[in-house]
């Protein structure tokens, strides 16, 4: 998958988008600053595309995963780019919230710039660490969740090609 995303990346088209944070951006500067111990350039990319993303609340959940989560495309349908093969995000997870199960058919590959745990109904909770990259096949059931005392943000990239 990630060959596949990086050919299509290379093909990525600009768009406007209207930039928008939500209350859980406040955790973005703490998580950034986090990416750079072991990532510092993808922490200061990331840090560059930030102020053009248009953080959005996923439907569900309780009041706390309400508030303490956002999600925001980069490429994709309402982000600063467009492809019609993938979709590439961050996600944003509030100290102590847990982002519930869920699935969708497309293919999806995160990349990990904070603390937290992934789990999926095929394996226990465990930390991929700063860096580590997590794949979930198609409607393999998954969630995520952020350590007690810090965020998580993670980039992920869901393939919607043939």
């Amino acid at each position: 998958m990630a060959v596949r995303a990086r050919a299509a990346l290379a093909a990525v088209e600009g768009e406007d988008a209207a930039a928008a944070a939500l209350p859980v951006c406040r955790h973005l500067d703490a998580a950034i600053a986090t990416a750079r111990t072991r990532l510092p350039a993808v922490a200061d990319a990331f840090a560059a595309v930030a102020p053009l993303l248009t953080w959005r609340a996923k439907p569900g959940g309780d009041a706390e995963f309400a508030v303490g989560h956002a999600n925001a495309l980069i490429v994709g349908p309402g982000g600063p780019g467009r492809s019609d093969m993938l979709r590439l995000g961050a996600s944003l997870v509030a100290p102590g919230i847990t982002y519930p199960d869920h699935q969708h058919p497309p293919e999806e590959l995160y990349l990990v710039l904070s603390p937290g745990e992934w789990w999926q109904s095929t394996r226990d909770w465990h930390p991929p660490g700063i860096g580590g990259m997590v794949h979930h096949v198609p409607d393999v059931m998954h969630a995520m969740r952020a350590a007690p005392d810090a965020p998580l943000l993670t980039i992920w990239c869901l393939w919607t090609g043939p």
